[in-house]
């Protein structure tokens, strides 16, 4: 690599969101977050043998939501693969996942960083199952393991590396959970997992098109630490690079206590999953009528009621922004500017003193004690100037 160059940073991103089901992917055992240990299981889920799986519906009819909406191709055709590694914490000691047949192909997401528009492609969209958890600090000699998480169904969100900042993947996760949110397909809870991402980076001299030895940073467990992550493993790889030493193809941890990464294994090119058809899951059609439903089911998107809510009641992109990254405080909205024109005083509300309100009692915006139209009451005497 020129050590005289200036790089450019080549980013691509796996997502993986649990679904809001009220069951595992395969089987009716419950995912409430929180549960006591190893209490979310039963034969299936542990993988005893001679038990057999049986689909979740809801889990396809929210992949095919998430993929309508991020203008993906919908696989008509599907089947499950085996996906063989060994952890302690897998207890099939395998993960069905899908690897030929992911339920969405293509799509993109349209992000904005620092005013400048551009497109995230992606590349596909599967479903596949959670793994248990390894616990290592809570015994002194003894790795415990929580099989509650295993089963649980995930969607993996894979895009193209397309993306060339750490200020645009940020943008884009941020994104990305708005429409998780939106759609009610997952509630984007990075701090309790329910949405977790791993970073794969490279960095190659400006104006060239071949990609560069990349690595991949794991499991970061929020948006701004995914961002923390790729600026600190960028600065190491162009360093590496102005060195003349070789960049090594590596799967790598962020601690963000230290803002370090650090090896946790190397990574070869070739796929040593061993897939193969798995045989307890037959295949399934989804046909056009399934697809006709659930894109009538869609609600209006994001960027569409924020383009509304610039046109019919004045907003700013700002104001509109803010106000339409939530359906509840969306709708509550709506519902505030009945009945007067204090379109842009009712929005300073929200964003404002409600908003506050919000953040400091944890809790959603249908908890305000005022409902729209007594608020709407009191925003009228406001502006009125019958009260400060």
């Amino acid at each position: 690599m020129n050590t005289n160059a200036t790089y450019e940073v080549v980013i691509g991103l796996e997502v993986h969101a649990q679904l809001l089901t009220n069951s595992k992917l395969f089987c009716g055992d419950p995912i409430a977050f929180g549960a006591a240990p190893n209490t979310q299981v039963s034969a299936i889920s542990l993988a005893h043998p001679g038990t057999l799986p049986v689909m979740n519906e809801t889990v396809i009819t929210l992949a095919v939501k998430l993929g309508l909406a991020l203008h993906c191709d919908i696989t008509r055709h599907h089947f499950f693969a085996r996906k063989n590694y060994f952890y302690p914490d897998l207890p099939k000691g395998y993960q069905v996942s899908q690897d030929t047949a992911p339920i969405c192909t293509g799509g993109y997401l349209d992000i904005k960083t620092d005013d400048v528009l551009s497109r995230v492609i992606l590349n596909r969209i599967h479903i596949e199952e959670d793994a248990g958890k390894s616990i290592h600090d809570a015994d002194d000699q003894y790795s415990l393991i929580d099989l509650n998480r295993a089963g649980t169904p995930l969607l993996e969100i894979v895009t193209e590396p397309c993306i060339h900042s750490s200020a645009a993947a940020f943008q884009f996760l941020t994104a990305l959970r708005q429409l998780l949110r939106w759609l009610n397909v997952c509630d984007g809870n990075m701090e309790e997992g329910s949405m977790r991402c791993d970073a794969n980076i490279s960095i190659r001299p400006q104006g060239t098109t071949q990609l560069g030895t990349r690595v991949e940073v794991k499991n970061l467990n929020s948006i701004r630490n995914v961002k923390r992550a790729i600026d600190t493993e960028v600065t190491r790889l162009i360093e590496l690079a102005k060195q003349g030493l070789p960049i090594q193809q590596e799967t790598r941890s962020f601690d963000a206590d230290k803002g370090t990464t650090s090896s946790l294994r190397s990574k070869e090119d070739a796929n040593d999953y061993r897939y193969f058809p798995e045989p307890d899951l037959p295949a399934f059609e989804i046909s056009d009528a399934f697809i006709t439903e659930v894109k009538s089911s869609l609600p209006i998107l994001p960027e569409a009621l924020k383009e509304q809510y610039q046109l019919r009641y004045g907003l700013t992109d700002y104001d509109a922004s803010i106000v339409c990254s939530d359906q509840e405080e969306a709708a509550f909205y709506e519902a505030l500017v009945q009945g007067h024109t204090f379109y842009k005083a009712a929005a300073n509300w929200i964003i404002g003193p409600v908003k506050a309100w919000c953040n400091e009692h944890s809790c959603s915006i249908n908890q305000f004690p005022l409902d729209p139209i007594a608020l709407g009451s009191l925003i009228r005497l406001v502006e009125s100037g019958q009260v400060s």
